[in-house]
């Protein structure tokens, strides 16, 4: 059993699809007994958060917080981490992609929850190759595409 908590901080409340979203995405890694929480921000706090945690002054669209260390763990409950994302962010990017909100955010929560995973697609094109197609996979078996 999956245990996940999406804290509506921005007041968005369009998100009931993101349930099966995180559970097909955790299902697909054959990851259970879990624990994470999704925190819907504003451009400032996601900003804020940014430039304290990662000493960048700008606006994103989605920060993971990972608890894990990479460390195989044997714990019964294995408490993941934070996913902060950006809905005004979330919303340009939507329109400046030519796409539904749904999917947009769909991709942002998909990505959020692999980098607490241990994917990170900032150290090698073949990490990023790896992340990004099980990104696509997950959200073609949920048939939510561009």
């Amino acid at each position: 059993m999956n245990y996940y908590e999406i804290n509506d901080n921005y007041g968005y409340h369009d998100y009931a699809y993101l349930n099966e979203v995180i559970e097909t995405t955790l299902a697909n890694e054959k990851v259970c007994n879990t624990i994470c929480s999704i925190i819907f921000v504003d451009n400032e706090e996601i900003q804020r958060i940014n430039r304290e945690a990662r000493g960048i002054d700008r606006v994103t669209d989605v920060i993971s917080f990972a608890l894990e260390d990479g460390e195989e763990t044997h714990d019964e409950l294995r408490v993941l981490g934070d996913i902060y994302i950006s809905i005004p962010k979330m919303q340009e990017q939507a329109k400046e992609y030519g796409h539904s909100e749904k999917r947009e955010l769909s991709f942002l929560v998909v990505h959020g929850l692999l980098h607490l995973l241990g994917y990170d697609h900032t150290k090698s094109k073949e990490e990023e190759k790896i992340m990004f197609g099980l990104q696509d996979k997950i959200l073609n078996q949920l048939n939510i595409t561009r």
